[in-house]
């Protein structure tokens, strides 16, 4: 609209000061009013929509407005409806003047079109959309989208350190949080210093060794020093808040070389003397199997039919019974 005022302008300085003619002036005078008026005409003939702010945020638990301002309306009563979009697809939120959904007892609506959550949850992150028809106007519906996220503060995190590593040996503490949203940030404490993500940018940790992902929560020795003992706990943090897991206290300790040479030589040779006094054994029978005490006796084989028996006067045989030839 500016810019035709200032073209109108124009072509009544360039009328007085090239002397136009008039006629010519007149038509154009005309044309440029009816481009205003027809502009204005449909300005007030189209419903138009605004927001305040449409990447609105909130803690969980707190109160948010979804603005959805009417600039522009013929139509005095309007239908507004509002709808939560997600991966799903949309739900009404209002419709048919009422709240529905999961925020039926937690939103209102103020006048005209602006949706007020009392009691926002993690669960209200969503894009929303507005949404405004009028029947009486030229233009009779516009939208808009606001992208609404509820922040929410971490738990505390899981934190797993070693009890003792080994002096050289690596070494890994985790810490894990997945309540929180956005998602949380890791740091790791030392004896209640923050642990830098780079070793190198602080003189206490010049000389370790270690990696810090502050996206993954893992804390990771490639070499443990004895100066890497202490007290260690991690704090989960995001836009919302952070919290902490208790310390946890982690040892080094020299692997004795000496001693676990001596402890494998003493298992060889008490190996080596039992197989030794096994053999031995074997050699002096005391693993052979003893044999029956008393006289053997055999079981005399059948008969071919004649019984021998011996008399008491005979110190032989005598038949019992006689062949049947």
């Amino acid at each position: 609209m500016p810019n035709l005022f200032r073209l109108l302008c124009a072509c009544t300085a360039g009328q007085s000061e090239h002397s136009i003619d008039s006629k010519m002036a007149k038509a154009r005078l005309v044309y440029l009013l009816t481009l205003l008026s027809t502009h204005c005409y449909f300005s007030v003939l189209a419903v138009v929509l605004r927001t305040d702010n449409n990447s609105p945020w909130t803690d969980e638990f707190d109160r948010i407005e979804l603005s959805c301002l009417i600039d522009s309306i013929s139509t005095n009563n309007p239908r507004i409806e509002w709808k939560k979009i997600k991966a799903e697809g949309p739900s009404y939120v209002y419709f048919n003047k009422k709240v529905s959904g999961d925020l039926e007892n937690r939103a209102v609506i103020r006048e005209p079109a602006t949706l007020v959550i009392t009691n926002a949850t993690r669960l209200d992150t969503a894009k929303y959309r507005c949404e405004v028809t009028a029947a009486d106007d030229l233009k009779s519906f516009d939208e808009i989208v606001i992208d609404l996220v509820v922040r929410v503060k971490p738990v505390v995190p899981k934190c797993n350190v070693p009890k003792s590593v080994p002096f050289g040996k690596s070494a890994e503490l985790s810490c894990l949080e997945d309540e929180g949203f956005p998602k949380s940030q890791y740091q790791w404490f030392k004896n209640k210093e923050e642990i830098p993500d780079d070793p190198k940018s602080s003189m206490k940790f010049f000389n370790s060794s270690y990696t810090l992902n502050s996206e993954t929560g893992i804390l990771k020795f490639t070499s443990v020093r004895k100066e890497d003992a202490g007290e260690y706990h991690c704090r989960a943090k995001n836009d919302a808040g952070y919290a902490e897991c208790a310390p946890q206290k982690m040892e080094v300790y020299d692997i004795d070389v000496v001693g676990i040479v001596l402890g494998v030589v003493v298992v060889v040779v008490v190996l080596i003397c039992i197989s030794a006094g096994i053999c031995c054994a074997y050699k002096r029978g005391y693993f052979a199997s003893q044999k029956q005490a008393g006289n053997n006796y055999k079981v005399p084989a059948k008969g071919d039919g004649v019984d021998y028996v011996r008399t008491e006067d005979e110190g032989d045989f005598r038949h019992k019974s006689s062949f049947v030839i």
